[in-house]
């Protein structure tokens, strides 16, 4: 038994010759692939790249498409973007003086867009979130607390420093010859270093 697959119902809508290059048109066009007409409108309208005011052009006409057949009755917040994508045109080239008598090339590249519509629902995958919805709260792991690293000549100081410290708490009678027999050992590791 023959399967027969029925095609789905498709509207389209092309511009040709636009001033951008390939490449750039189609990171807009992969930012509305799969969404509903009203969000890939938004998208547009709110992307900072100048190649979204074309793109948003074919999208109107993609639309106005499907509005004015008469046999699919379709209305354009019911539509999805089923596929949109950029293909690259053909490149004016154009010359520059440089020095020396020199030229340099110029590449215009062009652009074709493509959008096609279909009935159904949308099937991005971004993640759908209601205009006015406060971000969900995040909770950022425990911070683990790393032993400092220490040097040397950091740890001799504080010992030194310590030491004194300590003898002057206890006050006893000979510890002043005591400090004074760390202070000569801690400065002599120093010269040697230096020399």
């Amino acid at each position: 038994m023959a399967v027969v697959e029925t095609p789905e119902q498709t509207v389209r809508a092309q511009a040709k010759w636009v001033h951008s290059s390939a490449r750039k048109a189609r990171l807009v066009t992969d930012l509305i692939r799969g969404r509903s007409v009203p969000e890939a409108r938004t998208v547009l309208a709110f992307s900072q790249r100048a190649v979204a005011k074309d793109v948003e052009k074919v999208l109107r006409s993609a639309v106005a498409n499907a509005e004015s057949r008469p046999d699919l009755h379709w209305q354009g917040d019911e539509l999805v973007v089923i596929s949109a994508y950029a293909d690259e045109g053909p490149t004016l080239k154009r010359w520059r003086a440089r020095a020396r008598g020199r030229v340099a090339r110029i590449r215009k590249r062009t652009c074709h867009i493509t959008i096609e519509l279909a009935q159904g629902l949308a099937t991005s995958t971004a993640p759908s979130v209601p205009a006015m919805a406060a971000p969900e709260p995040v909770e950022e792991p425990e911070a683990v607390e790393e032993p400092e690293t220490v040097d040397e000549a950091e740890v001799e100081e504080t010992e030194t420093a310590d030491e004194p410290e300590a003898v002057e708490e206890t006050e006893e009678p000979g510890a002043e010859t005591e400090t004074d027999e760390p202070e000569a050992e801690a400065e002599t590791p120093e010269t040697e270093s230096e020399e």
